[in-house]
């Protein structure tokens, strides 16, 4: 774990962000955390356990802070609530309907392949959302199915 918040260190006063214990936390939090896509409230309730004196306001200026030096991303796909992402390479999310999960999906975009569009247009940023049911809740809503149905 030293070494981990080390780099962390690191990675923080490389981009000239001033590495205090709770900027170091919220990194960790999400280098560790890489699949559940969370909120500031989420992330701010798992580390009140840690941080009593943690406050809403720090984290949401930490998360600026490291979306503005590119450490983090920011989806939009419920329309309701930002969630942050640690992988900040370009890829595509699917959020299920049931259980509100945003997960990493692996979709080849033909859009991506030479960062350019028709008529000389440069892509900066490209936003894959897909909406469903994943297969944990189709495999619930078949077992009770089953269940209901014996």
């Amino acid at each position: 774990m030293i070494t981990n918040m080390k780099s962390l260190k690191i990675i923080l006063e490389k981009e000239g962000i001033k590495p205090t214990y709770q900027r170091l936390k919220i990194l960790e939090y999400m280098s560790r955390n890489t699949v559940n896509h969370p909120t500031v409230e989420m992330i701010y309730e798992r580390l009140l356990k840690d941080i009593p004196t943690i406050s809403m306001t720090t984290v949401y200026n930490t998360l600026s802070a490291f979306l503005e030096k590119g450490l983090v991303g920011a989806i939009t796909i419920t329309g309701t609530e930002m969630r942050y992402d640690f992988n900040t390479a370009s890829h595509h999310h699917f959020l299920c309907k049931q259980c509100g999960r945003i997960i990493d999906i692996e979709v080849t975009c033909p859009f991506s392949e030479g960062k350019k569009l028709q008529h000389g247009h440069r892509v900066e940023e490209i936003h894959g959302y897909f909406k469903g049911i994943c297969k944990d809740c189709l495999k619930d809503m078949k077992n009770s199915v089953k269940e209901s149905n014996p």
